[in-house]
């Protein structure tokens, strides 16, 4: 056998995309599961949207960023002499906004989940393909939808049993402010942001230098990390009272902080969040576990609105399965669970039937019964099948015992289930 660095230089898998093996399958359903789980109990109803979507969706007013933009896989749908450009999804909320606007706007709340996969194109090595769990909630739910999707999102993290889970949490209208304050066009706005997201402090000197009757502390805001109503209200004083457009965004933030604290819930509060600051527009989570990034979302209430629904309330997020899957132990198989390995003792055809009969029989109690034994098989028993008597023989690892009817073994069986 090569090397893995030779089988790697040769695979014929597309580049940026990654295979799944069985245990991280198995993991991946892990983190499914409990999330599906989660949603319903709480009333939301799956759905899912085409991995095809026409690239108007995305860039019809400014609904993804020319940077985001860039990095889509596009094509053109040919039909005869014409065609539309389309891409593979590089997002999922739009597309959710988009199904919503087409198909549930009658004036309801709207409570969805999702599972699929999102596409866009790197050159740096890292992942092109994206799974996520995601929630929308959709309508006029005010403060009261903020508070639920985060306890909703930290829910569905329960059974995992991760460990060091921080909520931060930010509101769009903070930036806004300070930058439409600066006089900064939307264009520049978003460029600013995006800086800010990488580290670039120089934009706090930079909007300072637009407003030098501010006299408030910016980098108060852009550079430390604060806890809670607490730190909150720190801001509030000096901020607001030099920029009052700031009021309405800290208080929205405050109250969702606060029923937050009153569920034992104190999240970290920072300026700068969010990737998707085109249409974010009010709070703003996100949710970090072994120190990375495993959930992210927030409020755009006027997504709807723009890709051609009436303008609709709603928020959401994303849980990223890659990260989560790095997290969790591979799953362990119950101690009590009976696996089940059938073995002919002959080549009939007629003996191959009735092997399948039998496994179907095991299987209508509940059992695991693998009539071809795999590399992964961990049998527990094995049930020889024979045309002559003794018609089957259980086999422990210790034992054996001598059965002629099929039900005689199910009964054996099942009270250890």
């Amino acid at each position: 056998m090569g090397s893995p660095m030779a089988e790697a230089s040769t695979t014929q898998r597309s580049r940026g995309m990654r295979d799944l093996l069985p245990d991280e399958m198995d993991r991946m359903r892990t983190v499914e599961d409990a999330f599906a789980a989660a949603c319903r109990g709480w009333g939301y109803r799956e759905v899912r949207t085409p991995v095809i979507e026409p690239l108007h969706l995305f860039t019809s007013a400014g609904t993804l960023s020319p940077q985001t933009l860039d990095r889509v896989y596009s094509f053109l749908d040919w039909d005869g002499w014409s065609g539309e450009r389309v891409v593979l999804r590089p997002d999922s909320t739009i597309p959710a906004a988009r199904l919503y606007a087409e198909r549930l706007d009658g004036g309801r709340v709207a409570k969805l989940f999702y599972n699929q996969n999102i596409f866009h194109f790197t050159d740096d090595g890292s992942s092109r393909e994206e799974w996520q769990c995601g929630v929308e909630l959709i309508g006029d739910t005010g403060a009261a939808g903020d508070v639920e999707l985060v306890l909703l999102a930290l829910e569905t993290l329960k059974p995992l049993r991760l460990s060091d889970i921080t909520v931060r949490l930010s509101h769009a209208g903070i930036v806004r402010s300070v930058l439409a304050a600066a006089g900064l066009a939307p264009n520049e706005q978003s460029s600013a942001y995006n800086r800010l997201l990488d580290g670039d402090m120089t934009v706090v000197d930079e909007v300072e230098a637009r407003l030098p009757q501010l006299n408030a502390p910016l980098r108060l805001l852009f550079e430390v990390e604060g806890k809670g109503s607490a730190y909150i209200a720190n801001l509030r004083g000096p901020l607001t009272a030099a920029m009052p457009a700031l009021a309405p965004a800290l208080d929205e933030l405050a109250f969702v902080v606060a029923a937050l604290e009153a569920r034992g819930v104190t999240p970290a509060v920072q300026a700068v969040l969010a990737r998707r600051f085109e249409y974010y527009s009010g709070m703003v989570m996100k949710i970090e576990a072994g120190g990375g990034r495993v959930i992210a979302g927030g409020r755009y209430d006027d997504l709807i609105g723009l890709v051609g629904g009436k303008r609709v309330p709603a928020s959401g997020f994303a849980t990223y399965l890659a990260p989560l899957l790095d997290l969790l132990p591979p799953p362990t198989r119950n101690a009590a669970e009976r696996r089940i390995v059938l073995q002919p003792e002959g080549e009939s055809a007629a003996l191959l039937a009735s092997m399948y009969e039998t496994a179907e029989r095991l299987r209508s109690a509940g059992l695991c019964v693998e009539s071809v034994e795999g590399m992964d098989s961990v049998p527990t028993h094995r049930l020889i099948c024979r045309e002559g008597s003794p018609a089957f023989t259980l086999v422990w690892p210790d034992s054996q015992e001598h059965f002629e009817r099929i039900d005689d073994v199910a009964r054996v069986l099942e009270p250890e289930r």
